[in-house]
């Protein structure tokens, strides 16, 4: 596996092995172990262990996010879609980091196998870009609702790059997020 950082270096792309041949292909989606040392190899911590599976299956235009969770909650994710395709984004809310309050996108599709690290400290959103996009994702601790909370997708001061969609389908729930200033962040 191949570990690149971003411009925000905490957020990790990592990009398989695959071992192709006229059968098909073959790649580790996950070892611990490896996982682990590529990211000491690049100066970054060790998350903790993960210990929730997520999947979503989304329509083209489906935009979720931009989520978290909060202390004690806190949840660090590593990301990926196994059909379709989606635009997966980052934005640090870790007040007093370098890098706060800016954000990173990646696409991420089925075939490119590519999966994105995000850390504990991060708001997370994607747009799914295909029908049938299912995106999968591991996570460092348990969903809490007393926990969780959103900034909007649309935040001017953030001013994420979305892909234009002709339309963009969110839940109820995120058109009602917060705005970054107001949004609880970490510290």
């Amino acid at each position: 596996m191949k570990l690149t950082q971003t411009d925000i270096p905490d957020v990790v792309l990592i990009e398989p092995t695959v071992y192709e041949d006229a059968r098909g292909w073959f790649m580790e989606s996950f070892n611990e172990q490896r996982f682990h040392a590529e990211l000491q190899k690049l100066g970054l911590p060790v998350p903790r262990p993960f210990i929730q599976d997520n999947h979503s299956c989304s329509k083209k235009g489906v935009l979720r996010g931009l989520h978290y969770q909060l202390p004690p909650h806190a949840q660090g994710k590593l990301v990926r879609v196994i059909n379709g395709a989606a635009y997966d984004v980052a934005v640090d809310i870790r007040v007093g980091s370098p890098t706060f309050g800016k954000w990173v996108g990646v696409e991420l599709t089925a075939q490119n196998k590519k999966m994105l690290w995000i850390p504990e400290g991060f708001a997370h959103g994607f747009l799914a870009l295909e029908d049938e996009t299912n995106f999968v994702y591991k996570a460092t601790d348990y969903y809490s609702r007393e926990c969780e909370a959103a900034i909007k997708w649309n935040d001017s001061e953030i001013s994420v790059g979305w892909p234009i969609i002709k339309e963009i389908n969110i839940s109820d729930k995120d058109r009602q997020a917060l705005a970054f200033d107001a949004a609880e962040k970490f510290s």
